[in-house]
């Protein structure tokens, strides 16, 4: 089955692909990494503003209602460029907060417009630690009695992803869920980071062939190989095949089917991320190349909401 977006699909994506490309995400990346926030939160906004988070927003909390399909057009975007901060997390946490009550009037209204940054931390998936808990402004952590409003969060704990920061949550804080839909969050979370994960792999294929057509040895472009011409080949049939399982995920919101698609599209952003390394040589090692922006981030993304192996299983026992 093909998944093609419509014409109004495509032009969003296409003005959220502008406004971040004249962001320059990198900087703000970098900004992000040593904890200078006010460039994130500005373009935290802008991409809020763009209607992103409200597309896991109910229309009267001031969304659009829930839309897995643009949300995942979103993501992809977000990951092509390397949008820093919990953006995956803000997601799962309005899921979270949706309970057509007061919590869903006391929180999505910030989320929607980008006044509020979430974070989640789940028992199963980093009990404890949470995505940017210093710079959040409303921390969820899972408690064996429900869903607690964490009151703040500890020192950052380093990450393989310097923009990723890990900030283990107090314990104590208001119960405000005894019964949350943990499940259908987790769902809305790695369809969330797998569309990510592939516009990280789309964006380092982008650039790993530009750049062999402009790396010579022997006096011609390396892209001119053989061997790295099928070595492209196998990223760009692992990304091919993993676009339709995202989108095709985005429509059905089957746990087994999210699974697969975060499970495809993370093992195709990792065998680009080792493909972009392996072709740019040495400058690829370096931090200070713009490259390590992807890298890292397609091997945290690998394991953020679920392991290969968690979302193995859950295909399996989904599918039995």
């Amino acid at each position: 089955m093909r998944f093609l977006l419509d014409t109004e699909q495509r032009d969003f994506a296409g003005a959220l692909r502008a406004l971040l490309t004249a962001a320059d995400t990198p900087t703000v990346v970098r900004d992000w990494s040593r904890g200078e926030r006010a460039s994130g939160r500005a373009l935290w906004g802008r991409v809020a503003e763009a209607g992103v988070f409200g597309l896991a927003v109910p229309e009267e909390y001031g969304g659009v209602g829930r839309r897995p399909v643009e949300l995942a057009v979103a993501f992809v975007e977000l990951g092509r460029h390397v949008v820093p901060g919990p953006v995956a997390e803000t997601v799962a946490a309005a899921v979270l907060l949706d309970d057509g009550a007061g919590l869903a009037k006391r929180f999505l209204p910030g989320i929607a417009s980008g006044e509020t940054m979430a974070t989640v931390a789940f028992e199963s998936h980093g009990y404890g630690f949470a995505l940017d808990g210093d710079a959040a402004d409303v921390r969820l952590a899972a408690t064996p009695e429900g869903l607690r409003l964490s009151p703040g969060a500890g020192a950052v704990r380093p990450s393989l992803d310097p923009a990723r920061r890990l900030a283990p949550l107090f314990p104590a804080g208001e119960l405000i869920s005894a019964e949350p839909p943990w499940a259908e969050a987790l769902a809305w979370a790695r369809l969330a980071t797998a569309a990510q994960a592939l516009g990280v792999g789309l964006a380092l294929l982008d650039r790993t062939v530009a750049y062999v057509k402009q790396r010579t040895q022997f006096g011609v472009p390396i892209g001119s190989f053989q061997a790295v011409r099928h070595r492209l080949a196998d990223v760009k049939i692992a990304l091919e095949f993993a676009r339709p399982m995202v989108f095709g995920a985005a429509v059905t919101m089957a746990p087994a089917d999210v699974a697969a698609a975060k499970l495809s599209a993370c093992e195709a952003a990792h065998a680009a991320a080792r493909a972009a390394l392996q072709l740019h040589g040495a400058i690829g090692y370096t931090a200070e190349y713009e490259l390590s922006l992807w890298l890292t981030k397609a091997r945290a993304l690998r394991g953020a909401w679920g392991a290969p192996e968690d979302c193995r299983r859950d295909v399996l026992e989904g599918r039995s």
